[in-house]
């Protein structure tokens, strides 16, 4: 099951713990995410009631926010690299909000290879970098390989019967 968004709690609602300059706030709800809060050195000196309000208007901010303002995608430029290494987890993380990618079947045991730019992402590699976004969501639209970087034409409808989707034949190699 997917977990809910962190909502304003009290503090029955949450329990609090510290480790170094990170509060972590989980609430009793297990269905909620259980959230790091960086705080930064005055930590040490905040008592559980002052991180549960900090941690509460931020929550109040963000809902804000996200009631005030329509997201815009951000896609990166064709021929910038859309996906970078992180310094802190060593894993491959998106630049922007859009990735234009290509999968093949091509892995070990016909798992998925996912390809950003000229990179060959692996089907754990490609998940990490999805977590980056974890929370949110996303939409996947299909194109032709030569067309990721093409806003295509949608229109909802069921899948004509005859137009079922077949799974991916092998392509010959020359």
């Amino acid at each position: 099951m997917r977990k809910k968004r962190p909502h304003v709690a009290s503090p029955d609602e949450v329990r609090i713990t510290r480790d170094g300059d990170v509060a972590i706030i989980e609430y009793a709800d297990p269905d909620i995410y259980i959230t790091n809060l960086k705080v930064g050195p005055k930590l040490a000196d905040m008592t559980d009631d002052e991180v549960l309000r900090l941690w509460n208007d931020g929550v109040e901010a963000t809902d804000q926010f996200m009631r005030e303002h329509r997201h815009v995608a951000v896609e990166i430029p064709v021929g910038k690299p859309q996906i970078e290494r992180s310094e802190w987890s060593g894993t491959w993380v998106p630049r922007g909000d859009v990735l234009r990618c290509v999968v093949s079947d091509g892995g070990p045991d016909n798992e998925p290879i996912v390809y950003v730019d000229e990179h060959e992402l692996s089907w754990t590699e490609f998940g990490q970098l999805l977590t980056t976004n974890a929370g949110w969501g996303m939409r996947l639209v299909f194109v032709p390989d030569n067309a990721t970087h093409e806003k295509p034409r949608i229109i909802v409808r069921e899948p004509k019967k005859e137009k079922a989707r077949k799974p991916a034949r092998k392509r010959a190699r020359a």
